[in-house]
C-alpha cells in the first residue's frame, strides 16, 4: 500500500510532463505546417499570411484547449459540491449527519443574538430491527429513508434535523413555544403513521416514539439530548410523545 502510495505523485508526474512535452510539440508543428502551407500560395502578402497566422492559431490551439479547461473547471465544481455534501449530510437519509448537526446546535446555543428559547426533539423509529431480520436491511434502509422524508415534510423550514444514530434522528426548534413543539411532534406521528410500506407485497406499519424537551435558554447539544433522551425512556406506548421542560 506505501510502494502505490509513494508512486502515484511519480506516475502523476510524469503524464503530466508527457502531455506537455507532447502538446508543445503538436503547436510547434501546427505552426510550422500551416507557416508552410501559406508560403505557398503567390496570392497572399507575407503581412496577410502573418494575420491569417496570428488569427488562426489562436483559435485552433486556444479553443479547445480553454474549452476543456473550463469543463475541468466545472468537474472540479462538482466534485467540490459532491465532496462537500457527503462530509455534511447523511448519505441513506438526507438528513444533516450527527457530527454536523451537533456542531450547529451547538453554534446556535454559543451565538448571542437570534431566539434563545425553543425545542429539541428526539426521533425513535420502532421495529427496524424485526424489519431487518423479515425482508432484509434494504428495506430498514427504505423504512429510515421514508421516516426522514415524513419528519423534513412536518418541520418549518428553519429548522435544524439530524441522523443522530443508527435509528435515531434529532430535530432542533429555534424559537418554538411548547405548543409549536406539541403541533410538530404531533404532525410527525401522524405523518409517519400515514406512510405505506410494504416491503415484498407484505403491508406493515411504520412506528415512532418522540421524546422532547422546551427551554428558556438555548442549551449544549448534549444536555438536550440526554433531556430528550430520558423523555424517550419514559414512553409506555411505543407511538407516545413525552414533552419535558428543562429548568436551569
Amino acid at each position: 500500500m506505501s510502494i502505490k502510495t509513494e508512486t502515484a505523485p511519480a506516475e502523476a508526474w510524469k503524464h503530466v510532463v508527457w502531455l506537455t512535452l507532447l502538446g508543445t510539440a503538436g503547436c510547434v508543428g501546427l505552426s510550422l505546417g500551416l507557416n508552410y502551407l501559406l508560403l505557398l500560395s503567390d496570392a497572399l502578402t507575407p503581412f496577410g499570411r502573418s494575420v491569417i497566422t496570428a488569427a488562426l492559431l489562436p483559435i485552433i490551439i486556444g479553443l479547445p484547449l480553454f474549452a476543456l479547461l473550463g469543463w475541468r473547471e466545472v468537474e472540479i465544481r462538482r466534485y467540490r459540491q459532491e465532496l462537500t455534501r457527503s462530509g455534511t449530510y447523511d448519505h441513506l437519509t438526507g438528513c444533516l449527519n450527527g457530527a454536523v448537526f451537533t456542531s450547529m446546535v451547538d453554534r446556535r446555543a454559543a451565538r448571542p443574538a437570534g431566539p434563545r428559547s425553543g425545542a429539541f426533539l428526539v426521533i425513535h423509529p420502532e421495529h427496524l430491527s424485526a424489519i431487518n431480520l423479515r425482508f432484509g436491511l434494504e428495506w430498514g434502509d427504505e423504512a429510515l429513508r421514508l421516516i426522514a422524508t415524513a419528519i423534513r415534510s412536518s418541520v418549518r423550514k428553519e429548522d435544524l434535523i439530524g441522523r443522530i444514530g443508527t435509528a435515531m434522528f434529532g430535530v432542533f426548534l429555534a424559537g418554538a413555544t411548547e405548543e409549536d413543539a406539541k403541533e410538530i411532534g404531533k404532525r410527525v406521528r401522524e405523518a409517519v403513521g400515514q406512510i405505506y410500506f410494504a416491503p415484498k407485497g407484505d403491508k406493515d406499519v411504520l412506528a415512532i416514539r418522540v421524546g422532547g424537551v422546551v427551554f428558556e435558554h438555548e442549551l449544549a447539544f448534549e444536555d438536550m439530548f440526554r433531556s430528550a433522551e430520558e423523555g424517550l425512556s419514559e414512553l409506555q406506548d411505543e407511538t407516545g410523545f413525552h414533552l419535558s421542560h428543562f429548568t436551569n
